[in-house]
């Protein structure tokens, strides 16, 4: 009678079992190095002023990004959320001079209405490719508020002390914005998790041919998901303009390729069908730490765009790679 012997697990192998099974714990870990690593070269800077303010920048990217975890999980992308932000930014800032707050808020919302309904046809009826849908009405969209700039040049812009107070403000050391947020992202969770239509999203990525077969109406499923993305996009803008207090017709669209970054380094799969909107918020927390990182280092511009690019395609290497192995 013979006894095979059990080959003990190498402590690699294990780590990286356990970093599969805990995709956030690789995550958390990044971000507490990249902390620990601006205390060394600041000492002192993490304080509760810091981590408040990080937070408030980290809030409008993480929706943003929210936006792009939705859209990558069919297997697209939403190019157009940082001009729908912009949009919705800008026509608020200008209509709230003449108009009582409540009207200046519905018609700085439609055109992220109309973004995401044009956007949610040309992709679900007309099979337009989502990157090249959502660029060509970005650059309608850009086009057209140029024009509308022409229109009320003259009557000035005027940031409403309630978006202010939601943008900056603090209530016991807490930022004001997290009134917003965390409902929001709350209720993407619960969405992507709990729900029909969040499993459908995970469905259509992960093998559209066989939800059209099972009698998905995929057309539905699509437009929903990019009015959702831009309705979320024209709330990032509102907020986004209470933050920087300076209304622009490029408010936003420094946020657009980050946020794709952010969901990438979440986990969240570019091919569709696999993600989640926590790994996405770790995700923008960790890209605002770095900028802040190398805004420390003073680095140069062109300097910070390759070192920046450079480790988002590191950790997104590594982090999809562990993830592979599971």
């Amino acid at each position: 009678m013979s006894t095979t012997a059990i080959q003990p697990v190498p402590l690699g192998r294990r780590v990286k079992r356990f970093m599969a099974d805990r995709p956030l714990v690789p995550l958390i870990i990044l971000l507490v190095i990249l902390v620990v690593i601006l205390q060394i070269l600041r000492p002192g800077i993490v304080n509760e002023r810091w981590i408040a303010n990080t937070i408030k920048f980290a809030i409008p990217l993480a929706i943003l990004a929210g936006c792009q975890t939705m859209t990558m999980l069919t297997g697209g992308i939403d190019l157009s959320v940082g001009t729908v932000a912009t949009m919705s930014a800008f026509i608020m800032a200008t209509q709230v001079v003449n108009q009582d707050p409540a009207v200046a808020f519905l018609l700085a919302m439609m055109p992220a209405v109309l973004i995401g309904l044009v956007n949610g046809i040309g992709v679900g009826v007309f099979r337009v490719h989502p990157l090249i849908m959502t660029l060509g009405t970005s650059l309608i969209g850009t086009g057209c508020l140029q024009v509308y700039q022409r229109t009320v040049i003259a009557s000035g812009a005027k940031i409403p002390d309630f978006l202010a107070w939601l943008g900056t403000g603090l209530t016991w050391g807490v930022p004001n914005a997290l009134l917003l947020f965390v409902p929001l992202a709350a209720l993407i969770v619960f969405t992507l998790s709990r729900t029909g239509f969040g499993r459908l999203l995970y469905a259509v990525g992960d093998n559209e041919r066989a939800t059209r077969l099972s009698g998905v109406r995929y057309w539905q499923v699509i437009s929903a998901l990019y009015i959702i993305s831009s309705l979320l996009a024209g709330l990032t803008g509102l907020l986004y303009i209470g933050l920087i207090k300076a209304p622009s017709l490029s408010l936003a669209e420094p946020l657009v390729l980050p946020s794709v970054a952010a969901a990438v380094i979440g986990g969240t799969s570019i091919f569709g069908g696999r993600g989640g909107y926590t790994g996405t918020i770790i995700g923008a927390l960790i890209l605002t730490v770095l900028t802040t990182l190398l805004t420390i280092l003073q680095m140069p511009e062109g300097a910070r765009r390759i070192l920046f690019g450079l480790i988002v395609l590191f950790v997104t290497a590594a982090y999809l790679r562990i993830v592979e192995e599971r």
